[in-house]
């Protein structure tokens, strides 16, 4: 062979991995060689997956709720959990990864596979972000959003919404805080505890299959619904795989009838039941990415994770028919008083206007610019609920920090992906599967 001819062959091998199988020639008798090609890169993001899930697993094991979803391999988490390493090893280990990624990146010519090398690489930068506030690493609010969920937040000052509080002043006058008014007023929309179960059944199988005629879901997918007490949270998604969640209601403070379909998208279809299983089903199972096995909490997939939900509501129900099918159908079930006018719908949608004012609070509170005591009130001022109802959402921002982003900001980013150029229902369902079934991040909303 010429020299020309070897460096050929050698380029056209590089950045592959070869297996040689010896087989007889049957002529000859004499042993040939077949040579099957892995391109390097893939096998290295595979080797990289693997080694981030037990990273993932043994981080796990120094925070609780840090895992939100694994259904990888038992042996794998048993092994990660029996011998983790502590956490400044695990530190260097995240950074190892990181710039393994970078150089597999560096090799990637399919563009699915180099968004699953971005994907990877953000994931990881969230866990060392992670790792440096266990330790006692403490970012400013929209620093640790950032690093934690891939986008950094721009707030609004509180005064910015002092408008639509006068807005909501107008739906409902008289005497006294307004807060004190909006809760009262809603209070009469509440479902009684006895009346949950029923309602929230129907509910959900609404939100159901509103999407399944939209996505397709795995035939044998299912959930399981419990009511629960003693959480920060209104309601919880625990992935278990396999196409099956376990649903939680918070029953600390009575729910309202906007919960019943707000829950059945946002927890379960098209928000997290759903996207969990798309990840399960297009990513791990058909490709083997292993990575997306495993689920951490605080990282980029929760800004995509919640703002799909999020956003699940109003693809779900569009326009009138979230009003009409709580009028129609959920009303009566909850043996709730119909009301005469579309006020209490106004009302919901003038308070959900200002809802950003919950992250202005929350990164003023947790930047140290305002105590505790004046993070409840203005919470009571800006989100008009009650002193309890104020309390558990300050408990939330207190347990889970910045983590608070992913519901307006996510919202928003993936309202803007898929309503972007005024698409048809058709193509916002395409947009809504594409997003939950592919290694998205937030920067992929963004349409750069």
């Amino acid at each position: 062979m010429t020299r020309t001819g070897a460096v050929l062959i050698a380029l056209a091998l590089a950045g592959c991995a070869t297996t040689e199988t010896k087989r007889p020639n049957a002529a000859t008798g004499i042993a040939s060689v077949e040579v099957r090609r892995t391109p390097v890169s893939a096998e290295a993001l595979n080797a990289i997956a693997a080694d981030y899930v037990r990273l993932s697993l043994e981080i796990g094991t120094h925070e609780d709720g840090y895992i939100d979803a694994y259904y990888g391999s038992a042996a794998a988490k048993t092994a990660a959990e029996a011998a983790p390493r502590d956490k400044a090893a695990l530190l260097a280990a995240t950074r190892d990864l990181m710039a393994r990624t970078d150089g597999a990146a560096r090799r990637l010519s399919d563009p699915l596979d180099r968004r699953r090398a971005a994907f990877l690489r953000a994931q990881l930068r969230a866990a060392e972000t992670r790792l440096l506030m266990m330790q006692g690493t403490r970012f400013a609010f929209a620093d640790e959003a950032e690093r934690l969920f891939g986008i950094r937040p721009r707030l609004k000052p509180l005064a910015s919404y002092d408008e639509g509080l006068a807005a909501i002043e107008a739906l409902v006058p008289g005497d006294g805080p307004l807060a004190t008014r909006v809760e009262a007023y809603l209070d009469g929309f509440t479902i009684p505890k006895h009346r949950l179960q029923k309602v929230f059944d129907v509910a959900i199988a609404r939100c159901r299959g509103r999407s399944a005629a939209q996505i397709a879901m795995p035939a044998d997918e299912s959930f399981r619904l419990e009511f629960v007490t003693g959480k920060s949270w209104s309601g919880y998604n625990y992935y278990q795989g396999a196409y099956h969640s376990l649903i939680q209601v918070n029953t600390d403070l009575p729910i309202r009838l906007s919960r019943a379909l707000d829950l059945g998208c946002h927890e379960g279809y098209p928000g997290h039941h759903l996207l969990n299983m798309k990840l399960e089903e297009k990513l791990v199972r058909e490709r083997g990415w292993s990575e997306f096995s495993v689920y951490p909490l605080y990282s980029p997939q929760s800004l995509i994770a919640e703002g799909s939900a999020n956003y699940g509501i109003d693809l779900a129900f569009p326009g009138n028919s979230k009003a009409d099918t709580e009028r129609d159908i959920l009303i009566p079930l909850a043996g709730i008083a119909p009301p005469t006018d579309d006020r209490y719908w106004q009302l919901l949608k003038a308070i959900k206007a200002i809802s950003g004012a919950r992250l202005t609070i929350a990164q003023q509170y947790l930047d140290g610019a305002i105590d505790r005591p004046t993070a409840v009130a203005l919470t009571e001022k800006y989100l008009l609920v009650s002193p309890q109802r104020a309390d558990q959402s300050v408990r939330f921002t207190e347990q889970y920090r910045s983590y608070v982003i992913n519901y307006g900001l996510g919202e928003q980013l993936v309202r803007a992906a898929i309503e972007r150029g005024k698409p048809s229902r058709e193509e916002m369902w395409r947009r809504m599967a594409k997003i939950v079934s592919e290694p998205t991040l937030p920067s992929d909303l963004l349409g750069r």
